[in-house]
């Protein structure tokens, strides 16, 4: 009988130079989730390759995107639905950014543009005790931690019950849970430092444009041991 495996829906891609220096999404992913190789399938979404059914999953894990969620292409519509089948069978889920989004709207909330414009950077986040302190995998996270953030789309509607879990200053809905088992993170616990500099570099022209300093947010990029934290914590609930 096969093992199920702990899933890695691949959305999107990062830069060429990037990739060519770190890897991509999934890779950097497996690493954060710090789980046996064998356990582990990627799954590129966004490039066409159907999505496991519900029953062959220990968990997924859905990875950011270049793409925005608005947009509505059909093999992001077809992810969408696929996490209601995942909410309905009770697979643990983890959502970051684009998978952040899309899980918020498969449980009837709304993502859309930030009415601010983007966050970038290292930010701080704080967790809401009241309901993170039981949290599975936000009750070890010290109420304030520092966390990569990269996005100008945003949950703008959390989904109908869901638990409210982190904020920045920027953004209100961080983090979120549905249910027990499926969680929705707008930062990326998976980057690196050096990937979290990288992308503010990239992004450089943009972010002036937009009246943002970015060699002072490259100076404030900092580790994120306790965002990272997520990730390997997810792996072991699943």
């Amino acid at each position: 009988m096969d093992m199920k495996k702990l899933c890695i829906i691949k959305l999107g891609t990062t830069y060429a130079d990037m990739k060519a220096r770190f890897g991509d999404f999934e890779y950097w992913t497996q690493n954060g989730l710090d789980a046996p190789g064998a356990f582990v399938r990627i799954v590129d979404a966004k490039n066409g390759q159907g999505l496991p059914a519900p029953e062959k999953c220990a968990g997924a894990v859905l990875t950011g995107s270049h793409a925005m969620a608005t947009d509505e292409a059909q093999w992001s519509v077809g992810t969408e639905n696929w996490l209601k089948e995942m909410l309905h069978a009770g697979v643990p889920v983890l959502g970051i950014c684009y998978g952040h989004h899309l899980l918020a709207r498969a449980a009837g909330g709304k993502a859309g543009y930030h009415p601010q414009g983007r966050e970038v950077g290292t930010v701080e986040l704080r967790v809401f005790p009241g309901t993170a302190g039981s949290d599975p995998l936000f009750s070890a996270v010290p109420q304030r931690f520092f966390a990569h953030a990269t996005h100008s789309q945003t949950v703008l509607k959390l989904p109908p019950g869901a638990v409210h879990l982190a904020q920045s200053d920027h953004d209100p809905y961080h983090a979120f849970r549905i249910g027990s088992r499926a969680w929705g993170v707008q930062f990326h616990p998976e980057f690196s430092a050096d990937i979290m500099r990288a992308y503010i570099q990239k992004q450089a022209r943009e972010l002036i444009q937009e009246g943002q300093n970015p060699d002072r947010l490259v100076q404030t990029v900092a580790p994120t041991p306790e965002a990272a934290a997520i990730l390997s914590a997810f792996a072991r609930l699943c």
